[in-house]
Formats: C-alpha cells, structure tokens, sequence
C-alpha cells in the first residue's frame, strides 16, 4: 500500500541580487510570468525583503511557482541562495515532524490572514532553510 503524502513540494525561492532583472531572465527564457510583487520582513531571519513570485500562467499555482527573493539590506547572495517551499494541509503535524526528525523551527508559526495562510520556517538537520505554509481553507 502507498504511503499518502504528508506534505506537498510547491515552490523554490531564488535569493538574487536583483529579483526585478531576474525576474526577466526566467520570462524570457522559462515563459514564467510575474504573478505578484511583495515586500516586508522575513520571519527566518528579521531582515527586510522584496520579492516576485511567478507562475508558467500570471496566475498563483498551487503547483508551479519560483520566487525571486532578495534581502535588501544584503549584498548579492554568497550562500543558501534558496529557501525550499512546502505546503501542507495540516501545519502543526508538520511541525511536530520537524522537531521529530532533528530539525528546528525559526521562529513561531505566523497567521498571515491577509494572505490567507499560517506560516512557520524551519532548518533541517544541515541547516536549510524550508518555508512552511498552510493555506487558510475557511472563507469569511
């Protein structure tokens, strides 16, 4: 019998130098189109940020998204140029499955309503750095 999935892989975060110059690179050479900008502060770190989410449709997917992520307080990225994005129906299970298995969560898991979702960051045992989302499935 097939294990069911406990977690589903949904994106990658690049951290770059310049997200708007990049996101231009991956539409003209992947066809990826900017979905959404954000700017705010990043619950792993407390550092300010800008970034361009993008999708194969100008539309948010639950399947297929790439994120230009720059920190703008950073010079160009040296190290752990990515954040591996995960999306999960059941945030506090993963959580505990974190800890389980010897990573550590960074920070507090975060309503973010305006967003409709909680969010939580962790490092696995190495020291990479995941974003853990859970999508609010209640609509107001």
């Amino acid at each position: 019998m097939r294990e069911v999935r406990k977690a589903k892989f949904s994106f990658t975060k690049l951290i770059v130098d310049d997200e708007e110059r990049m996101a231009a690179y991956y539409r003209e050479v992947y066809g990826l189109h900017v979905v959404q900008r954000v700017r705010g502060e990043s619950g792993a770190t407390g550092e300010s940020f800008r970034e361009v989410i993008m999708g194969p449709d100008g539309q948010m997917s639950p399947d297929e998204s790439l994120v230009m992520f720059k920190f703008t307080d950073r010079a160009a990225p040296r190290d752990q140029e990515s954040i591996l994005g995960f999306t999960t129906d059941d945030l506090d299970a993963l959580v505990a499955r974190i800890s389980a298995n010897g990573g550590k969560l960074v920070g507090q898991i975060e309503s973010m309503p305006q967003h409709g979702i909680r969010v939580v960051f962790a490092t696995d045992p190495e020291g990479h750095l995941s974003e853990n989302v859970q999508p609010n499935t209640s609509h107001s």
